[in-house]
């Protein structure tokens, strides 16, 4: 931020304040690249009052129609955000959906059809409202499409010569599927680097997501740099293990609960749990 005086010359209060909010951040927080730059955005956006709140990005693909329980963790850390009095900016990834995320996947994703990316985004925002403060003033609201349908072949080029493949190797679910002589598709290569344009259009300060996506959320700080800006902080929180209490809450594997089921449809879900997973469930899910 230009003209704003370097932390260490601010107020005690504000460092006191910006203190504060990061001990806030930290509760069920996994990991924070980095602790100590986070601190000094955090300082800077208070010393500027209302002026330049924090842009804290949070990126979600319309590959079904619900948001889940396992959703709002991430989104609940999105809500603090905006309660310290920073800013929201959710990404709805209809152009990155067309590839699907790779992170976890053994086998390439089927490619989405714009209608079938449509009809899920369609409530995504008003899912969304049931965690989000949904004021403008606190939420911005992008689809990726508005930048990423705009690129040349000769922009993708540009874009692509910013990561080598030896670095995409080193993320475990392309290097089990190499080692494995499973098919990568090159599109899937793009996914990371499309998510990290995403954060240099946005111009975020901070990216949030699951521990699933360390990788890609970090990409995008090398990309940042790449291009003369300042790199996000990246903030991981934990994956919410679903209804079965083995594997992640996941529509497609059947154990989630939806935020928009019926209340005696959570209710019984939630009855289902196993009671090794409460403690869990409390931690990530309330404020208690």
């Amino acid at each position: 931020m230009k003209g704003v005086a370097p932390v260490a010359d601010l107020p005690q209060s504000v460092k006191d304040e910006a203190a504060r909010q990061l001990e806030a951040l930290r509760r069920g927080a996994v990991q924070i690249f980095t602790e100590a730059e986070l601190l000094g955005k955090l300082a800077r956006a208070i010393a500027s009052g209302a002026k330049n709140p924090l842009r804290v990005k949070l990126g979600m693909d319309p590959t079904a129609p619900d948001i889940h329980l396992g959703h709002t963790v991430v989104m609940g850390k999105m809500r603090q955000f905006q309660d310290l009095g920073h800013k929201a900016v959710l990404i709805i990834g209809d152009y990155t959906a067309r590839v699907g995320d790779p992170t976890g996947a053994n086998h390439t994703r089927p490619m989405l059809s714009d209608e079938q990316i449509k009809a899920n985004a369609h409530t995504y925002f008003q899912q969304a409202g049931k965690v989000l403060d949904t004021r403008p003033e606190k939420l911005e609201v992008r689809y990726n499409s508005e930048w990423l349908a705009k690129l040349s072949f000769a922009d993708v080029l540009r874009l692509a010569a910013r990561m080598t493949v030896a670095r995409m190797l080193e993320r475990d679910t392309f290097e089990n599927r190499y080692k494995a002589g499973d098919p990568i598709g090159v599109h899937e290569f793009l996914y990371p680097l499309m998510q990290a344009h995403d954060s240099v259009i946005i111009r975020a300060d901070v990216e949030l997501g699951g521990t699933d996506q360390t990788y890609n959320c970090l990409a995008a700080r090398e990309i940042m740099r790449d291009a003369g800006l300042e790199p996000q902080i990246v903030l991981t929180t934990p994956l919410l293990v679903g209804l079965d209490g083995t594997e992640k809450m996941s529509k497609s594997k059947g154990n989630y609960v939806g935020v928009t089921d019926p209340p005696d449809d959570m209710f019984g879900k939630l009855m289902s749990i196993p009671d090794a997973l409460m403690e869990n469930y409390f931690t990530l899910l309330t404020d208690l």
